[in-house]
Parts: C-alpha cells; structure tokens; sequence
C-alpha cells in the first residue's frame, strides 16, 4: 500500500511539474492569423490587407505552405502611415517558419503588410505565405 501511494506522488508530482514547464512556452493562442497570400510564380510583389482592427501588435512570424518561395524583403504599413521595411532575404521551404520579427514602436495597428518575392526555385507547387500577430 505505501509503494502504491509513493508511486501516486511521484506520478502527481512529475505531472503537475511537466504543465507547469509547457505553460511557460509560446502557445498557439498566443498568435492571431493576421492574413494568407497564395502567390504567384516569378517576381511578384503582394499585399496583405490587415485592417483596421488589427491593434496592439509587437511581433509578426511568417510561415509558408504549399511551395517553396525566396523572400526579399516585407514592409509593414501601420495605421499612422509610418512604414517600416523588414530585409528577409531568406529562402522559404514548404512549411517553413520565419524567426520572431520584432516591431519598432511597441504596439502597433497593422493596416498592410508587402512583401517582394521570387519562385525562381525549381518549386512546383505555389506557395501561400500566411502572416500571424503577437499581441502583447
């Protein structure tokens, strides 16, 4: 009966560790679907329309699905008009993930965010780039 219980504690206590641990990470939630663009083969530049109601964002994270694209550059478009030009020059694989990009000014109202691209890359499939939003 006390091994029983000693494994019940331990088990209780190995659990309640392991949630604690992963409530610390970065949670899906904590992310908001700010648009999706289905682009183009070739040198394309394309535009997402955020919106008024996109408020209060200090970080952006793109992944891209479908195909492959190389990006060049983003420039997000915040609601006062302010611009602010984002080199990626990075080569997106099918389901691939940007690196957390930190937004000058704290919170931010997104109105558009451009991107400048090519598909020179042999990918057969198009690429959709999907934009998220951390709030914060």
């Amino acid at each position: 009966m006390r091994n029983i219980l000693s494994i019940a504690l331990a088990t209780l206590l190995f659990i309640g560790l392991s949630s604690f641990e992963t409530s610390k990470k970065i949670q899906p939630r904590d992310w908001v679907h700010l648009g999706s663009r289905k682009i183009n083969w070739g040198v394309e530049k394309d535009v997402i329309v955020v919106g008024p109601n996109a408020r209060g964002f200090t970080k952006l994270k793109i992944k891209v699905t479908g195909g492959a694209v190389n990006m060049r550059k983003m420039v997000v478009t915040y609601g006062n008009g302010d611009k602010d030009n984002i080199p990626l020059k990075f080569n997106f694989s099918k389901g691939a993930e940007s690196r957390v990009i930190d937004l000058k000014g704290g919170k931010r109202q997104i109105k558009t965010i451009s991107f400048w691209y090519d598909t020179k890359n042999g990918s057969k499939q198009k690429a959709t780039v999907h934009v998220a939003g951390k709030k914060a």
